[in-house]
């Protein structure tokens, strides 16, 4: 039988939850959907993601507001899918920030992605119709450091390599020793890695956020990993689903099997210690088959159309 389409079935609202990870350093989570944070400055706020739409960020920042009533002076996305950037109006911050290869894939294949993962998470994209259009940064940096104010100390914002995307932004806030690190780590939840660079993201870009030696993490998806064991073990957790990928679909691309011989392989390699894990099921096609265009020499990822999405969904999980 076949079975539903990425997360289309995926109906049931998720529990969100605001943790204090530090004093003026917030994290919110919700079984598997996607995470946001903020940190606060002696007079402002910088969050980190926006959500998919502004109905969905106000659900977060209803419950931020019960602690702070500070301006978002810096809105920093992590990258570009739609379900971190598109909520960014309901923030009104005074800046956006993302990283130069962001700004670029927005412009390039902002509006597929928009199509494509509206299309894959229904359930995320909460009152749609409110999205006024595409989120376009005002400030394009790979390196960027803020001076929170009093002795709140300074947050780091820095482009560490190459990744679950081209231009992955990390938020360090060394005071409380919190790295808010997108979707470049996830603690005990399956990685989305369509757009990634396997190659570069399992080595020296993992080697640089771990370099951190952060005692909370706050990935892209889970729960937020604190203490300095945790951290480096959802770090390399992230490592070991990646390097997971790359053995069995380079085993089957050096073998001369297909695609789909890949992706029975990596299930079949991944499922007993991933499988229940949030979203396994709806990214492992889309992962594979990234994974098997840069065995075959493809560097810049291909761009993800709602149709392509299909395609690719009815060969290898269909």
């Amino acid at each position: 039988m076949a079975k539903a389409f990425a997360s289309s079935n995926d109906t049931v609202d998720k529990i969100e939850t605001l943790e204090v990870v530090a004093d003026g350093v917030y994290a919110l989570t919700a079984e598997g959907d996607p995470n946001v944070g903020a940190i606060e400055g002696e007079d402002f706020l910088i969050c980190f993601d926006a959500r998919a739409t502004p109905a969905s960020a106000y659900t977060w920042l209803e419950q931020l507001r019960q602690h702070t009533d500070k301006p978002v002076k810096y809105l920093i996305l992590s990258h570009y899918h739609a379900v971190r950037v598109l909520g960014a109006s309901a923030f009104e911050a005074e800046n956006i920030l993302a990283s130069t290869a962001t700004a670029k894939l927005i412009t390039e294949r902002g509006q597929q992605d928009w199509d494509s993962e509206y299309g894959r998470m229904p359930r995320l994209f909460k009152n749609p119709e409110e999205i006024p259009g595409l989120t376009v940064p005002n400030i394009v940096t790979d390196d960027y450091t803020i001076e929170l104010g009093g002795d709140r100390g300074t947050v780091e914002i820095k482009f560490l390599g190459r990744g679950h995307t081209a231009g992955d932004l990390v938020v360090w806030h060394s005071k409380s020793k919190t790295l808010f690190a997108g979707d470049l780590v996830e603690a005990e939840a399956a990685l989305y890695t369509g757009d990634a660079f396997h190659f570069d993201w399992a080595g020296k870009t993992l080697d640089n956020v771990k370099a951190f030696r952060a005692e909370n993490v706050v990935g892209g998806r889970g729960p937020v990993a604190k203490g300095l064991a945790a951290a480096d073990a959802a770090i390399e957790q992230t490592r070991s689903f990646i390097n997971g990928m790359l053995e069995h679909v380079g085993n089957a691309h050096r073998s001369g099997g297909t695609v789909k011989d890949a992706f029975e392989a990596t299930h079949k390699a991944l499922e007993p210690q991933y499988g229940q894990w949030p979203i396994f099921e709806h990214c492992l096609p889309f992962d594979v088959q990234r994974v098997w265009d840069e065995y075959e020499g493809i560097d810049w990822p291909r761009v993800w159309t709602a149709e392509r999405d299909q395609e690719v969904w009815a060969l290898l999980q269909g």
